[in-house]
């Protein structure tokens, strides 16, 4: 696979699991190459060369270079895949509206729920378990009549949001009050190449 891209990533990680998800139903060759991040390898000197920032996901496409998820879903789709971007103007500035919602209030709502019971993380559950509920009753909403977050049809904003939306349940954040995005989930997962992201101990409650 020498010409595949290399996906630096960790299993347990949805920043990662969104980008080899992607690469995975797009078709894109690609090899995942796991970051002991247990061990600290993330903070060692090779894969700070990668990333100075020390976190999961980066991508390396020949001499390219480039970390965060959401910088890599629109370098993966415009190079191999342009259909994920939807062509007219309006549904693109949807798409992204989804993009900065999963580094905002699904970052900071589900998947910080999830970091409590996973990694232990200091993170506030009050606020993580608000901020979820307020995300999921609009994606919700969204979802109303739609099988996909973007005009109906499927999107790199799906593939941003799904992996933390999938994974509630492992911070405690329930989805039985949300039969629409149960159902986009199933969506999603019915996708030809799709690839689950590991499951923790903590279980998840479909």
């Amino acid at each position: 696979m020498s010409n595949a891209i290399k996906i630096h990533g960790f299993p347990l990680s949805g920043h990662a699991h969104r980008v080899e998800l992607f690469a995975s139903v797009a078709g894109i060759a690609h090899e995942v190459i796991y970051v002991d991040l247990p061990a600290g390898e993330h903070k060692q000197a090779p894969f700070l060369a990668l990333n100075p920032l020390g976190v999961v996901p980066v991508i390396e496409d020949s001499d390219v270079v480039i970390h965060d998820s959401i910088s890599i879903l629109i370098y993966l789709a415009r190079k191999y895949a342009p259909s994920y971007i939807p062509q007219d103007l309006a549904s693109e500035a949807e798409m992204h509206r989804f993009l900065a919602m999963s580094a905002g209030e699904i970052s900071y709502g589900p998947g910080a729920a999830r970091l409590i019971n996973v990694f232990n993380s200091p993170v506030d559950p009050v606020f993580a378990k608000e901020t979820a509920a307020k995300a999921l009753t609009k994606l919700e909403q969204q979802l109303d009549g739609n099988d996909f977050l973007v005009a109906n049809k499927v999107s790199l904003a799906d593939f941003a949001i799904y992996s933390y939306v999938a994974h509630a349940p492992e911070g405690d954040v329930s989805l039985d009050p949300y039969p629409n995005i149960r159902r986009w989930l199933s969506n999603v997962e019915g996708l030809s190449g799709f690839v689950p992201m590991q499951a923790t101990k903590a279980g998840l409650v479909k």
